[in-house]
């Protein structure tokens, strides 16, 4: 076995992609990752693993569930992860990195645009159909993984118990993965071992190999705060954003709308970045770009950077602090699955491991269900509504807010999805194209 196979423990009968290839196939799955991690996980499982065949369906779903338990944005760390496995460290960095910049660039762009002339309605029409076109992808993604999660009496049950947790509940997201993890201790029996299909076999992982990741890895992770604290006047905007979002991206279990409510009160109440009005035409603006939706943090340091640029002009400021935010909120993410993913697939034959992994992927599935279901509601309907009904909250839609016009385009995107067969650049293209013509026609 050569060196590459080695390193990455890829087998010799395998023809590996070369780092151009996963360049482009990165860069393509950045472009294209609207409407949260649900629909950002069928793009990357329709590129690496159905049109490229670079990983399997197991590896992928194997990945997946380590990702969903770690804090962060598990649509990036899966980039990362599928990235490692098709091309060793530097594939995993610029998947993950592919996966950020497209969204990083565009949320730039209209913060700029949102700071200096307060009027994002063009940007907003461009992506207005967009929206639906990704309900279809999201349905899409949610019927692959299930037929492959969910082959038994208690995975069905393990994904029910997950979604009315989540949905009706709204139970913790970290509490459900744990339950479904201790009921697959308990309760399942471990799937048949994979037949090795020619993709990826036992990586291999070491602790100085994993202690060299780790400390190479925080390095980078502060070099920044710590050139701005030491260069910049005590208690500069700089610094401040790098310790709340680096405690932030330590934390962030469940997503970004898990963190919402708290980054929200201290960057409004306690830091004074931004207004409560300001923070909601963030989340907007989050939704309708690329990327994950975690990305709202970097609207947030932008305008904080915008107001408190010393000693820099407002543009020059607000960028550097973009930056400085987007830097601290994603490399912990790189850090886990670089450090992470080599002791993962060396413990991918365990048993007692293999049970709580297929309970997790079983709830993985509701969690997504359940994503699609809130997404859903808020991208058809422009206003909801939650009903309490005892311990119960139910997110209700007000079926006179219903938007005809999404409804039509989402009903169009499904048909080219399911029946025409065709791919999410087309339905992406398709759908904006609709989407723009409609809000200038309705102007």
């Amino acid at each position: 076995m050569d060196q590459f196979s080695e390193e990455t423990g890829f087998s010799e009968k395998h023809i590996s992609p070369s780092i151009a290839e996963i360049t482009r196939v990165s860069l393509k799955v950045g472009l294209l990752s609207f409407g949260g991690p649900a629909a950002q996980i069928s793009v990357m499982h329709q590129e690496f693993v159905e049109n490229r065949k670079w990983l399997s369906e197991d590896r992928f779903l194997h990945a997946l569930n380590y990702c969903m338990l770690l804090p962060g944005p598990e649509a990036q760390q899966l980039a990362t992860y599928c990235g490692w496995l098709s091309g060793r460290t530097l594939g995993g960095l610029i998947a993950g990195l592919l996966f950020i910049l497209p969204g990083a660039f565009a949320m730039a762009f209209v913060s700029y645009v949102y700071a200096a002339y307060g009027d994002t309605t063009v940007i907003a029409a461009v992506f207005y159909g967009v929206k639906a076109g990704v309900l279809a992808i999201v349905l899409q993604a949610l019927m692959k993984i299930g037929q492959k999660a969910l082959k038994s009496r208690l995975a069905w049950m393990i994904c029910a118990a997950s979604f009315c947790a989540l949905f009706f509940l709204s139970i913790p997201f970290p509490l459900v993965i744990l339950g479904a993890a201790v009921t697959g201790l308990l309760f399942g029996t471990a799937p048949a071992q994979p037949i090795e299909d020619g993709t990826v076999t036992a990586s291999p992982a070491t602790a100085a190999k994993t202690l060299g990741t780790l400390l190479i890895g925080c390095l980078l992770w502060i070099a920044p705060p710590v050139t701005a604290a030491l260069l910049l006047a005590p208690g500069n905007v700089y610094t401040e954003i790098a310790e709340f979002f680096s405690l932030l991206a330590v934390v962030s279990f469940g997503g970004a709308y898990a963190l919402l409510s708290y980054m929200a009160q201290v960057a409004v109440e306690t830091k004074s970045w931004l207004s409560a009005g300001e923070m909601l035409d963030g989340l907007g603006l989050a939704e309708t770009t690329p990327g994950p939706l975690i990305l709202v943090t970097q609207f947030v340091g932008f305008l904080g950077g915008w107001r408190e640029p010393a000693p820099f002009s407002p543009g020059t400021g607000a960028l550097l602090a973009a930056a400085m935010t987007t830097w601290v909120t994603f490399a912990p993410s790189f850090l886990f699955v670089l450090a992470g993913a080599p002791w993962m697939e060396r413990l991918r034959g365990n048993r007692l491991l293999a049970r709580a992994l297929s309970a997790i992927t079983a709830a993985v599935a509701g969690t997504i269900l359940n994503l699609a279901v809130w997404f859903a509601l808020n991208v058809l309907f422009t206003q909801t509504r939650s009903l309490e009904i005892g311990v119960l909250s139910v997110l209700s839609p007000v079926p006179e807010s219903l938007d005809p016009v999404l409804a039509g385009i989402a009903l169009l995107a499904a048909f080219l999805v399911f029946v025409a067969r065709r791919g999410i650049t087309v339905v992406l293209a398709v759908t904006a194209a609709l989407g723009l013509i409609a809000k200038t026609l309705l102007v």
